[in-house]
C-alpha cells in the first residue's frame, strides 16, 4: 500500500505551511499530493505551484470540478500540467454537488452519471491526441451547422497515458467509476464497512468493462492525528463531520449524509443534519457519534494508526491518503512522519 497526503483547499491560512508539508511528503517517498477546489482557490494553479517546488512527489486534483470547465479545457490543463511537472500529474474529477455547481458555475446538476460519462470520453480522446470530434447527449464537437472542425492537443504529455480518477460516493457512481476510471478518490472511508460501501461497487463497474482490481487505484483519504488522548483528538474532527454530513448540499441531496446511513448511522445523520440546517452547528458537531469519526480516521499512537493501516489494506485500499492534522506546522509534520513510521511497522510498506 502506497501513501499520500491531501493539502484540501489553499487560502485557508496555512499556505506556506502545506507548501512545506508537501516539500516533507516529497522527501519521505510519498507517492502523490492531492490539493482540492471548490468555490476559492483552483486546483491547477496550487498543482502548479507543488510540483515546482517538489521533484518526485505526484500532484493530483482532488479534484477539478467538471461543472467548472468544458472537458477540452480539462484535457489541455491536465496536459500542461503532466509535461511541466515531468510526468507527475494525476487527474482527478468529480460533478461537484447541486449547490456549487448551480450556484457558482450555473451549470444544472442534473443526469450526473451520464455527464461524467460524457466528459471522461472526451478528456481522454483529447489528450490521446487525436483530432476531437464527439456526439452525445450533453456535448457535441465541433458544433453541428458551424465554422468549428475537429482540431487536434497541440501540447504532448509526458505520458501517453495520464491516470484518470473520479471522486465517487453513490453506488451508482462508484460502479461508472470502477468501469471508466484509473482510480475511485473516497471521503469518509470505514475500513469496516468499505467493501459493502465502495469497493463491491468498484468491482461491480470493473467487471462490467471485463477487467478486475488489479491495476486500479482505491483511494481514501483519512485525516490523521498522533497522540494518546483519542477522544481528544476525535473531538478535532467533530466541526469537520458535521459540516460535511450535516451541511454539504441541501437536505434531499447530501451525499456525506447518504454515506453515514449507509454506514448505520441513520438516526444520527439525521439528527445531525437537522441541527446543522438549523443552525446549531455546535449543536450538530457534538451529535456526531465518537465511533463515525474514529472509523473515518486514523487517531492515536504509531501503533495503532499501523493496526489500523492493516485493516485499510485488507479492505481492498492501494493508497491511503493522508491529511496531518495539527495546529502548527511542526504538528503536521510529525504527523506525516508518523505516517510513514506507522506503514513500516504495519509491513505494507513498497
Amino acid at each position: 500500500m502506497r501513501l499520500g497526503i491531501n493539502l484540501g483547499y489553499w487560502g485557508a491560512g496555512m499556505d506556506g505551511d502545506n507548501l512545506a508539508v508537501a516539500q516533507e511528503a516529497d522527501r519521505l517517498g510519498y507517492d502523490v499530493c492531492w490539493a482540492a477546489e471548490a468555490y476559492g482557490s483552483d486546483v491547477p494553479t496550487v498543482l502548479a505551484w507543488v510540483a515546482a517546488r517538489t521533484e518526485s512527489i505526484d500532484v493530483g486534483s482532488a479534484i477539478m470540478q467538471i461543472p467548472a470547465r468544458q472537458p477540452a479545457m480539462t484535457a489541455m490543463t491536465a496536459a500542461t500540467l503532466d509535461s511541466l511537472s515531468g510526468g507527475r500529474f494525476r487527474l482527478g474529477l468529480g460533478v461537484s454537488g447541486p449547490q456549487v455547481s448551480e450556484g457558482w458555475y450555473g451549470v444544472k446538476f442534473d443526469k450526473p452519471l451520464a455527464r461524467t460519462r460524457e466528459y471522461v470520453e472526451i478528456v481522454r480522446r483529447a489528450m490521446s491526441r487525436e483530432r476531437l470530434s464527439y456526439e452525445g447527449e450533453h456535448w457535441t464537437l465541433p458544433l453541428p451547422d458551424g465554422p468549428g472542425k475537429p482540431i487536434k492537443l497541440t501540447v504532448h504529455p509526458q505520458r501517453e497515458h495520464i491516470p484518470l480518477y473520479i471522486a465517487a460516493i453513490g453506488p451508482k457512481n462508484l460502479e461508472q467509476t470502477g468501469e471508466i476510471a484509473d482510480g475511485a478518490l473516497l471521503i469518509f472511508p470505514s475500513a469496516d464497512h468499505l467493501e459493502e460501501t465502495a469497493v463491491k461497487h468498484l468491482r461491480a463497474g470493473r467487471e462490467k468493462a471485463g477487467k478486475t482490481m488489479e491495476g486500479f487505484d482505491v483511494c481514501p483519504t483519512l485525516p490523521l492525528a498522533i497522540g494518546d488522548d483519542i477522544n481528544g483528538l476525535a473531538d478535532m474532527f467533530r466541526p469537520y463531520t458535521a459540516l460535511y454530513v450535516g451541511g454539504m448540499g441541501s437536505r434531499k441531496q447530501n451525499f456525506y449524509n447518504q454515506l453515514a446511513q449507509r454506514m448505520g448511522y441513520e438516526k444520527e445523520a439525521a439528527e445531525i443534519q437537522d441541527k446543522y440546517l438549523a443552525g446549531d452547528k455546535a449543536g450538530a458537531a457534538a451529535a456526531v457519534p465518537h465511533q463515525l469519526i474514529d472509523q473515518t480516521t486514523l487517531l492515536g499512537s504509531v501503533d495503532r494508526i499501523a493496526d489500523r493501516m492493516q485493516a485499510y489494506a485488507a479492505a481492498g485500499v492501494t493508497t491511503l491518503t493522508l491529511a496531518p492534522a495539527g495546529f502548527t506546522l511542526d504538528e503536521r509534520l510529525a504527523a506525516l512522519r508518523a505516517g510513514t513510521d506507522a506503514l513500516e511497522r504495519s509491513g505494507l510498506a513498497a
